[in-house]
């Protein structure tokens, strides 16, 4: 399947009192680039969420956002129970390492530094089992990733369809020039002819073998077989490429260079006017071809 470089994709997790959000979104780029941002408390998360991507996007930028957000609710107080834990064990060490008596009491609890936060500012701390978060946060963005690649599919079908029409007319205007080359040392030798009998006031014999010279030498210059024959096989390679399913944008971008020279030596070649029209159209598909393969993957 062909992919456009270009997408879109969004999906949402609930945790705790905060709603996760995941957008992804990408455009063409020479490699693949991947560009994360999230909350800094969750960077180390970041690995597993870049090869998360990695298994679906082959080429272009992708621009990974993850926001957290909090719900109407969540703005009273939070318990961090991290915290808890923490002035739970300092106690007991104090107990037995340096023989401290008392215990640690609900009410002590609660005007200890950090035990209650408030719901917005606890979005940014890390759960306690980040298994189950990493979780979350992988199969969160592979939601939006797979809706990215599915966007960046019905995108690649389009231009798949539109370079083969184009390609189709590139080999209606090859037809075209095969068809006038063979005319064009004959239309060559007849005006060069009709030009020296203009021009012969009967002082100067007719040379017929200068003259056939003269014919066989632009025959040789004006020859474009080679040409014609070179931009048929690039046809063919670019029919082939648009059925292998493969990433195809280098490899295509590379066919249209060469196109696009053996066109432009066609152009130099031949002194032929029917043929100077099909090169200039054939260039205008050939450019068009370019800016769609410019976004293929």
């Amino acid at each position: 399947m062909l992919f456009s470089m270009t997408g879109y994709g969004q999906s949402s997790r609930q945790y705790g009192g905060s709603k996760i959000v995941f957008e992804v979104k990408s455009v063409n780029h020479r490699y693949c680039e991947i560009v994360l941002r999230m909350p800094r408390e969750w960077n180390g998360f970041e690995d597993t969420l870049r090869r998360t991507v990695q298994q679906y996007v082959r080429r272009g930028r992708v621009d990974v956002v993850i926001n957290r957000e909090h719900e109407e609710n969540a703005g009273g107080p939070v318990l961090n129970r991290m915290a808890v834990k923490s002035y739970l064990a300092a106690a007991e060490t104090l107990k037995k390492e340096f023989g401290v008596s008392g215990e640690l009491g609900l009410a002590d609890l609660l005007t200890l530094p950090g035990v209650m936060e408030n719901g917005e500012s606890a979005l940014g701390t890390l759960p306690e089992n980040g298994d189950s978060f990493q979780e979350l946060l992988v199969n969160g963005l592979e939601e939006s990733v797979k809706a990215l690649v599915e966007m960046r599919a019905r995108e690649g079908r389009f231009l798949a369809a539109d370079i083969v029409e184009r390609l189709s007319r590139l080999e209606e205007l090859h037809g075209a020039m095969s068809a006038m080359a063979p005319a064009t040392v004959i239309e060559f030798r007849d005006k060069l002819r009709q030009r020296l009998e203009a021009l012969q006031d009967g002082t100067l014999p007719f040379d017929e073998h200068k003259f056939g010279m003269e014919i066989a030498i632009f025959a040789d210059r004006s020859n474009i077989d080679e040409e014609l024959t070179r931009l048929r096989s690039h046809f063919e390679q670019c029919r082939i490429l648009l059925a292998s399913g493969e990433p195809i944008g280098r490899k295509l971008d590379f066919l249209i260079q060469e196109m696009n020279r053996e066109t432009n030596t066609i152009g130099s070649k031949c002194n032929h006017a029917g043929i100077s029209s099909c090169v200039v159209e054939m260039k205008a598909e050939l450019e068009k071809i370019r800016e769609q393969a410019a976004n293929m993957e």
